[in-house]
């Protein structure tokens, strides 16, 4: 057997009160949603996202936004970013 115990706690993962930022981030997308400020939502999402993504992939491990690997939560941060502006713009000129 091996020594090396893996982590799965989250006190190994990502620093808790970062994690709740982004959770109120996206509490306060849905409330502008509801409101009828779909744009606001999407770029709050979007902008969140982007930057948890970025954020990752400088500081690495020293990151407070942890799920799995550096790499493939900067590539779903940022492509989530991305993809949910684009998806919202392409709707948008789909209207007009």
């Amino acid at each position: 057997m091996s020594s090396h115990h893996p982590y799965v706690s989250e006190s190994h993962e990502g620093k808790p009160a970062f994690e709740w930022g982004v959770a109120l981030c996206v509490v306060v997308s849905t409330i502008l949603t509801a409101c009828g400020k779909a744009m606001a939502a999407t770029v709050l999402l979007s902008v969140t996202a982007i930057g948890t993504g970025v954020l990752r992939a400088v500081l690495r491990e020293r990151s407070p936004w942890k799920i799995r690997s550096a790499t493939f939560d900067s590539i779903c941060g940022i492509g989530l970013g991305v993809i949910l502006f684009g998806l919202f713009l392409s709707v948008l000129f789909l209207n007009h």
